[in-house]
């Protein structure tokens, strides 16, 4: 029989002496971890004036009291050994293993970190975007829980000293205590740590108030605590009469928690319904409700103070049934009924569950050893994430955070040198930093400190490093930081910013080019009198500066502004219009192959702006002493001119030429490119090729952060535009053109 047993679990007695042995181990660990610590830490003092022997024992014993691991202990005096040792991580990994030389490295880092954030030389109008980022970065930290879990036990030990030696506690240090620790510990459900918090926080942040609600309730304590004693024991015996297995105690209301009532409802004290309450706490869910039951039987329930949150547990996992009776004096009561599971949840949250894995033994306190040992700790582990990420979003509201790691693993927290905190993207380099501070410092960047050593400006950073930039006085980015494989910029922002100052750069010389060509008009005019921005309001511009830009751009013709500036011409009379008429031999055709219909002999030109050619639909303008100019119909100028004086507008056509001679005609054409070496050349060669004569040449070069792009306008002489469309299509194929195209 008894080999049958054996034989039907062979692994039984294996496992059960590994999880001996493991818990034997971890308390020998414990042991020698303060044996190891001791020497380093006595006589120490903390920053806040603690001795650092007695604040490490404080936060053992805080971490005892929530059920954490001997294991778990011992790293609270480790962490604190760190700070007098050399090479802390590596002195800890050869003494204790590579786990706890992590968890030394990791606190010790957020312990700086948020000291540095405290002592960060920022005005009050900061201090809620300091404490947001101290929030975020202990998010960041907090891959392993168990550095969330010594940094609640440390801060509530320092509070704890603060009350004791009745010296002031920082403001800047409660303050991080009540909006940062007490949440995140409520959060996580460790309602022993939260509670004590929220109380020594309240009493360091409002003193007055604090001491008001503790006269209130001193000057009840002894009639209080007689009746909630008697209400205690005769629950107990109605209980045990039926039959009910319960240990009913009584629970201490917490002094932050009557005042918070008080204000959220606009209540007196003596309306505080649960200054005076009780706790139940049974073997299972059935008897939580029959012990409720049973209350409401013996005593008058208050209407509208009931909640079941075993039906509909709190958002950090919390379960209960409350509810607030009237004893035999009328007075109200709370109750609170749970299960042990519950009340072990209530008191210490995720942590009476977290399990951490040391390498190479699997036993964890509150999990069993065996073969569904990997899928426990999965599940433990994802219990803590969702919780993080729920404290997270209660602090985000309507912002959705990664799931899973993603997380922790997307921000980095460095400092400037007056140790204010900066967020950046993982990855961020020097020069992230700089924009980040200031969009200036970012241009103007030209070299980094990180801890005082010269590094690179594509260096990635890490949390907690301070980071110093030294810039130039005048200067701009440079455009290999927006080259993604030189590693300068990780942050979108930052590259968003290099980019804006570029076309910012690009524009301006858009715009000097458009007030220099428009300036040049206006002197060949005589017009240098004229207000640059009453002329651009009148040509429909909204200042002079959005009239350069298109002008330099080549978008808006100077032609308009000539029409603008000189007078309206009046109508030719019939004398000027005869005057205009010059001899030519019979049968020849008019000079530059134009027939003007009806009004034959004619003077005539082809205008500059549109540069017509045949078989360009076209049409003539009577112009004042200089003939028909001669414009392709959807040119802007003539329509322009054709709506101010429709009478000058004459129709016209293309002569045919005679004989051999063929007529040519000059026509601008606009290339767009990037720019590089030969590229005038090459397109220089397709009009040669194409025996099409090039008479001028305007070219401009702008960089950017493709590396440049060339405008080229040439004037070729053409016999028939649509030929040049074959040209142009010829020229567009060409390597790095982008668009080539008649003007």
């Amino acid at each position: 029989m008894k080999t049958g047993v054996l034989d039907a679990r062979p692994e039984a007695a294996p496992i059960v002496q590994l999880v001996d042995d493991h818990a034997a181990d971890e308390a020998a660990q414990l042991v020698r971890a303060r044996a190891f610590a001791e020497p380093l830490l006595s006589g120490q003092p903390l920053d806040t004036g603690e001795d650092a022997l007695a604040h490490a024992d404080g936060v053992a014993a805080i971490l005892q009291g929530i059920g954490a691991a001997p294991s778990m202990r011992a790293a609270a005096y480790l962490v604190y050994a760190g700070d007098y040792l050399s090479k802390p991580e590596e002195v800890v990994a050869k003494a204790f293993g590579a786990s706890h030389a992590s968890l030394v490295s990791n606190t010790r880092k957020l312990v700086q970190i948020q000291r540095a954030a405290r002592e960060a030389k920022v005005g009050e109008d900061q201090r809620a975007l300091q404490t947001e980022r101290v929030r975020k970065m202990l998010l960041a930290f907090s891959r392993d829980l168990r550095v969330v879990l010594l940094r609640l036990a440390s801060r509530l030990q320092t509070l704890r000293y603060y009350a004791a030696s009745k010296q002031p506690c920082p403001q800047v240090l409660a303050r991080e205590s009540m909006q940062v620790f007490a949440p995140l510990a409520n959060r996580l459900g460790i309602w022993q740590i939260k509670w004590e918090i929220e109380d020594l926080s309240f009493r360091f942040l409002q003193p007055e108030q604090y001491k008001t609600i503790a006269r209130m309730l001193d000057e009840t304590r002894v009639e209080r605590e007689r009746r909630v004693e008697g209400f205690r024991r005769r629950l107990g015996d109605e209980l045990r009469r039926h039959g009910v297995r319960a240990e009913v105690q009584g629970r201490p209301k917490h002094l932050y928690s009557i005042w918070k009532k008080m204000q959220g409802k606009g209540i007196a004290f003596s309306h505080v319904f649960d200054v005076r309450a009780v706790r139940v706490v049974v073997s299972d869910v059935p008897d939580c409700y029959a012990v409720l039951s049973r209350v409401h039987e013996l005593y008058h329930a208050v209407a509208g103070e009931f909640d079941d949150y075993i039906a509909r547990p709190k958002p950090n996992g919390y379960q209960s049934l409350h509810t607030v009776v009237l004893d035999d004096d009328d007075r109200a009561v709370e109750v609170q009924i749970r299960t042990r599971a519950m009340h072990e949840h209530a008191e210490h949250g995720v942590a009476a569950h977290w399990a951490y894995k040391e390498a190479g033994v699997k036993g964890y306190a509150g999990i069993a050893a065996g073969a569904d040992f990997d899928a426990q700790v999965a599940e433990a582990r994802k219990a803590v994430l969702r919780q993080l990420l729920a404290w997270e979003r209660d602090f985000v509201e309507g912002e959705k955070p990664p799931s899973g790691d993603a997380v922790f693993d997307d921000r980095i927290y460095v400092f400037t040198p007056d140790a204010a905190v900066v967020e950046l993207p993982a990855g961020a380099t020097p020069i992230d930093f700089a924009y980040a501070v200031h969009t200036d410092l970012g241009h103007r960047c030209r070299g980094a400190k990180v801890d005082g050593v010269m590094v690179p400006l594509n260096t990635p950073l890490q949390s907690g490093q301070t980071v110093e930039v030294s810039a130039i006085k005048e200067g701009g980015p440079s455009l290999d930081w927006l080259n993604a494989d030189l590693g300068f910029l990780k942050s979108s922002r930052s590259k968003s910013k290099v980019r804006a100052w570029f076309n910012a750069r690009a524009l301006a010389e858009t715009i000097a080019r458009g007030r220099e060509a428009v300036e040049k008009l206006l002197q060949r005019e005589g017009k240098t009198a004229v207000k640059l921005d009453d002329l651009a309001s009148q040509l429909g511009f909204r200042n002079a500066d959005a009239l350069f830009e298109v002008v330099g751009k080549d978008e808006f013709s100077l032609r308009h502004i000539e029409a603008l500036l000189r007078p309206a011409e009046p109508l030719p009379t019939p004398d000027e219009v005869i005057a205009l008429k010059r001899s030519r031999p019979e049968g020849e055709s008019p000079k530059g192959g134009v027939l003007v219909v009806g009004v034959e002999s004619l003077l005539t030109s082809l205008a500059r702006c549109c540069r017509p050619a045949p078989p360009d639909i076209i049409g003539g303008y009577v112009t004042r002493g200089r003939g028909v100019a001669i414009h392709r119909r959807d040119c802007t100028n003539f329509r322009e001119m054709a709506s101010r004086a429709p009478e000058r507008v004459i129709a016209v056509a293309w002569g045919v030429p005679r004989g051999d001679k063929t007529a040519l005609y000059p026509v601008d054409v606009m290339v767009e490119a990037a720019d590089r070496q030969g590229l005038l050349r090459d397109i220089s060669e397709v009009f040669a090729k194409e025996k099409m004569n090039v008479s001028g040449v305007k070219t401009q070069s702008v960089k950017d952060a493709q590396g440049g792009t060339a405008w080229m306008t040439f004037t070729v002489e053409v016999a028939d535009s649509a030929r040049l469309a074959q040209v142009l299509s010829m020229v567009a194929r060409i390597s790095g053109v982008r668009s080539a195209r008649r003007k």
